[in-house]
Order: structure tokens, then sequence, then C-alpha cells
């Protein structure tokens, strides 16, 4: 089945859940309250303000206009986003071809990585859900394909303008202005392309995660007829490269939606679909606990950056690579800007799915949902270096019972856990190898060649 016909499948599925006979609905006045709250955290448009598109209705999904969104790209994107033929720049031979953009954001983990720090180039295995992945006994430490700081999630990414913990990647929006931070030489150079986050960040990263697409490859692969179809307006001494492969990328990458998590369901009108104990999650979320004056709008996040007071990567209990004190990561939107005003501040997340990759915060140093919102309860830092002069104005004590933390918390974990997220994976790919990582611990792992 191509993946195509599987997101026709899943907006079938979700229209017919919408579409259930008012008799079967059994509106309450918890489900009264959640339209208010909705309706008063939206500033008045109510429901309709948090619903994610269908994946194939393209003209409803954020997108660049220098990369409309078309079915040939999505189609392309997807397969290249998976595809370990294309991981062709290791440090070390022996990993040739054995990643892709998919070991650290795959669809099983909420297109997050399955542990709390992900590896490409240089990583072995995989375990259940990725969480065996470790580093190869060939490879120093150094040489490592890891980042210093837990891997974002890929989810809803098209309501991002910028990407990245620190917001480093992306022409528009909160970045317009800093162009004297585009860094010649560096990925950030990207930017002056001119493209969203989630464009420039799929071009940048197939040199930062060492990948490799030009004509050659593409020839090798049998990709060429997919970007014929994808970009055929584009020429053909620029057809079969890195910007286009990271355009194709991108506009797969923006039509990764969970549209099917029972809040959406919810959302569309069956009533139903969430339990009790996450409705109430859910009015407190969109009331009481005001989390809604971070995570609001359809991916639940915006484009603002603030300090939590979160501990950093390094400081897990678990082995980290090229993580330490001295990580300019550690200091958020700074390391971006240099601007002091942005120290220790770091992007807003989604919320959808977190409950797939059980690490939270840019350091992992949650283990729960429920730890994260007793956390934000409490309002009180736990990484001591940063000032509380730096700390956002909504980090402080919320005042939730036990209860209420349970009740949000099953809202997160449960109301917002789309379940079918593999249907945004493909069955195969081109090359015919195994993906997200094809060295030989994770295709025993997988069950794969």
């Amino acid at each position: 089945m191509k993946l195509r016909q599987l997101f026709a499948l899943g907006v079938a599925l979700a229209m017919f859940s919408a579409c259930q006979k008012d008799d079967d609905k059994q509106i309450t006045s918890l489900d009264s309250e959640l339209e208010q709250v909705l309706k008063d955290a939206s500033g008045g448009d109510g429901k309709s303000f948090y619903v994610l598109p269908f994946s194939n209705d393209f003209s409803k999904i954020p997108q660049d206009p220098r990369n409309p969104i078309t079915q040939a790209k999505v189609d392309l994107g997807a397969l290249l986003f998976h595809e370990t033929g294309i991981g062709l720049s290791p440090k070390h031979a022996s990993s040739m071809g054995t990643f892709s953009c998919a070991s650290c954001h795959f669809a099983s983990a909420g297109f997050q990585a399955g542990t709390h720090q992900g590896i490409a180039d240089g990583g072995i295995g995989y375990g259940v859900n990725g969480e065996a992945r470790r580093p190869s006994p060939e490879y120093n430490f150094s040489e490592l394909d890891v980042q210093p700081i837990r891997t974002p999630s890929a989810l809803n990414i098209a309501y991002q303008e910028a990407i990245l913990w620190n917001g480093q990647f992306g022409a528009v929006g909160v970045n317009a202005g800093t162009e004297a931070n585009w860094t010649a030489g560096t990925p950030k150079a990207n930017n002056h392309l001119g493209y969203h986050g989630t464009e420039t960040q799929a071009i940048a990263a197939q040199d930062v995660h060492r990948l490799k697409m030009n004509d050659t490859v593409c020839v090798n692969l049998n990709y060429r007829p997919l970007f014929d179809l994808a970009f055929p307006g584009s020429a053909l001494d620029v057809r079969y490269g890195k910007e286009n492969c990271g355009l194709a990328i991108a506009a797969y990458e923006r039509i990764i939606l969970a549209n099917q998590a029972p809040f959406q369901l919810w959302l569309r009108g069956m009533s139903n679909a969430m339990s009790e104990e996450e409705k109430r999650g859910a009015v407190l979320f969109f009331g009481k606990a005001n989390c809604a004056s971070c995570h609001n709008g359809p991916n639940l996040a915006n484009m603002e950056f603030h300090a939590l007071g979160m501990k950093d990567l390094f400081e897990t209990s678990e082995s980290t690579y090229g993580a330490n004190s001295q990580s300019c990561e550690n200091k958020g939107r700074y390391c971006f800007t240099k601007n002091d005003a942005d120290l220790y501040k770091f992007k807003v997340p989604q919320l959808y799915n977190l409950a797939d990759s059980p690490f939270y915060g840019h350091g992992a140093s949650f283990r729960s949902v429920r730890e994260v919102v007793a956390y934000k309860n409490r309002g009180k830092k736990e990484n001591l270096s940063v000032p509380d002069v730096q700390l956002a104005a909504e980090f402080k004590p919320l005042g939730l019972t036990e209860t209420e933390i349970d009740d949000i918390t099953a809202f997160i974990q449960r109301g917002l856990r789309d379940p079918n997220l593999m249907r945004y994976q493909p069955i195969s790919v081109r090359s015919g190898q195994c993906f997200p990582n094809n060295d030989p611990q994770s295709r025993i792992d997988l069950g794969c060649n």
C-alpha cells in the first residue's frame, strides 16, 4: 500500500468517527466546560482553533510559499527521510548506508529518538523502540553523529517557522533580523537560501548528518523518476541535488500531523473519544493551570523561547557523548543570537505523542509526562546555573492538587497521543535496505533482511 493510500485510509477513519449519529454522542457538562475554556484560551475562536488538518488537505497545512506541498514531493520525501541508502558520508566505512533522518526521528517514537540522545552515524542497534541504540566500538566518541541536546520531535513541525531548540534554522518570522548570525561555513548559512525553518533544516541536515544526494546517488538508488515528478520545472543540473532533496523531505515532514489523537477526534465531534479524566485534564490545561499561555494553537506550542530552569543533557544519569558543561547548546536561544536576553531560553515544544519516547526537556532530565507536569506545578528550577532573572514569568507555583496533576497528565499522555503514526512510514525504500537503521545489529533487532 502506498503512503498516499495510508493517508486516505486514515482520513476516512477519522471522518467516520467524527460523523457518528447524534444519539451515539454523550455530551456532558464536562464537554461544555471544555468547549468554554477552549473558547477563552483561543481568544474566541473555540474548537476550530485547535484542529489539525488532515494530512492530504495540503491547502490547510502551513507551508513555505517557495516549497508548495504536492503529493509527488510528499511521496519522494517520505522515502528519502527513511532512506539509509543515502547515509553515504560516515566517519568509518563500516557505517556506510546504515543511518537515515529517521534514525533519530521515527514514527513509533513519536518522530523523536527512542533514547535520551539520538545517534545516527556511528550508532548500532535498535532494540524494541530505539532504546538500545548505542555507539559502535569502531567509533571514538568524538566521531559520533550526536547532538549535545535532546532530539526534538518532527511531529507537527509545519507549525514551526524556526527549527531546533534554539530556533537557528529559518529565514523568516522570529529569525528576521538575525542575518548577522547566519555564519558562513556553518549550517546556519543555509538560512541565506531564504526558506522557512523546516526546509532550511532539511537542507542543512544532509551535511550535518552525513547524508548525500546527487545525480549519481539518484541513479544508483533509482530516485530520478521520483525527482522528475516532484520537481518538473527544476533545471536538470540541480534537480537531483541536496536542495531539492531537502525540499522533498520538508514537504513530507509538514504532513506528519497527529490528527488522529483522541483530542483531535473530540474537536471534530466525537465526544466519547476522550475519557472523563482526560477531559478534566484538558479543562485544567486550558483553564486553571494556564498551560495554554505557551502551549496553544493546533500543535499546542508557539514560536517563543522561555527559560524553565531544566537540567542539561550532560547531567543525565545515562552516558552522553559530545555534551558537557561547556556546550553552547546549554544556553538555549543565546547560542544562536548571542543576545544576553536569550540566555537559557528554549523554544516551546509541541505536546503530541510525548508518551512514545520517555525523555522530556531539552536535557532529557525527566522520565515521565507526570514528572514534567509536577515540575511546572512546583515552579522551582532544578538547574542552579540558570539565574532567576532569566526564568519565565509563567514559571511559578500553580497550586495544583495531586489529582489535578494526574488529570493533566492523562490529557497529555493519552488524549494527545495519535495511536496510528505508523501510517506515515513507508513499507520500503528504493534501496531495499532496512530503516530507520541498517547496521547488522539493527537488522537483527528490526527483523529485516
